[in-house]
């Protein structure tokens, strides 16, 4: 258990595209930082930045006030939080638990149930921005919990994103997030379209962009993503199998609430097609490759 004596000394598991820049934004800040993560360069990358690293996700809870993560699956979230050497393991009074992955709201009740049982606050903090966002600092973060939002939190948020909005109870967030990410695949896959019918029809995809900026067509997609999609440079800041992942536990979820999702049912195929394909480790703009085969376009990429 930490002795603090003011700022609060954080954990961060999940050293990935985004986690290693929101780690690297809690250093800046100031904040003692424990970190964990399998990859050891990741990890060894922190440390030279003033981190302290853990053998263990147990170990990291136990020497920490705030504990997150953020991490691909919900079956990786289960297991760091309540698995063998888990933070369940490290749990002690007064702990927080922020999980910042997209792991749908079921399974974020379900760890939050087990570690409130053992004296842990859990908290569902899925966030939007991409890896810009999280190097940069300007995330925008969702957040569950049950209760109060313990301030320390709202501190630790105002450094990692900034736009913070409270959602509900544990789980919100989640729901939030898989809404936010079903429009955005959407969108990704409406400028697909209109980038193959431009081409199709003899228009130029260049002029299309142009045409489109500032209309009503516009979207964050065609600010952010519309460049690279006409140079078809799809380097990922967000890949393109975790957006199918979160387009099924969207699809999972309606199930059980009974809320139909004919669109997001035919973005969920089209990027299914997309990870059948092999092009999960693209970014997720890929799916502009679904629509150009569809078509009998052909393009390096």
């Amino acid at each position: 258990m930490p002795e603090t004596h003011g700022e609060p000394v954080v954990g961060f598991i999940g050293l990935g595209i985004m986690g290693g820049h929101l780690s690297r934004n809690l250093l800046d800040a100031g904040y003692d930082l424990v970190v964990h993560d399998l990859d050891q360069d990741a990890v060894d990358a922190l440390v030279e930045q003033g981190a302290t690293a853990k053998e263990s996700a147990a170990a990291v809870a136990d020497a920490v006030d705030v504990v997150f993560t953020s991490l691909p699956k919900g079956e990786h979230v289960k297991a760091v939080a309540l698995g063998d050497d888990g933070i369940v393991e490290g749990a002690h009074d007064g702990l927080v638990y922020v999980d910042m992955s997209t792991v749908g709201p079921s399974t974020i009740r379900e760890v939050g149930e087990e570690l409130d049982a053992a004296g842990v606050k859990t908290i569902d903090a899925p966030v939007s921005g991409s890896e810009v966002g999280a190097r940069e600092g300007t995330l925008r973060i969702m957040v569950g919990c049950d209760g109060d939002v313990p301030a320390v939190c709202t501190d630790l948020f105002d450094v990692l994103g900034s736009r913070t909005v409270r959602m509900g109870g544990l789980g919100s967030g989640q729901v939030v997030k898989v809404c936010n990410n079903m429009i955005a695949a959407a969108s990704l896959v409406s400028l697909s379209e209109a980038l193959v019918f431009a081409e199709k029809s003899g228009v130029s995809r260049e002029k299309l962009i142009d045409g489109i900026d500032g209309a009503t067509g516009s979207s964050w997609v065609l600010d952010h993503r519309g460049e690279a999609m006409l140079d078809h440079d799809f380097e990922p800041g967000f890949f393109a199998s975790y957006q199918y992942k979160d387009l099924r536990i969207g699809i999972n979820d309606a199930q059980e609430y009974g809320v139909p999702l004919p669109l997001g049912s035919t973005t969920h195929e089209l990027f299914k097609s997309l990870e059948e394909k092999g092009r999960g480790d693209l970014d997720a703009a890929s799916v502009l490759t679904v629509l150009e085969d569809m078509a009998g376009l052909e393009h390096e990429y």
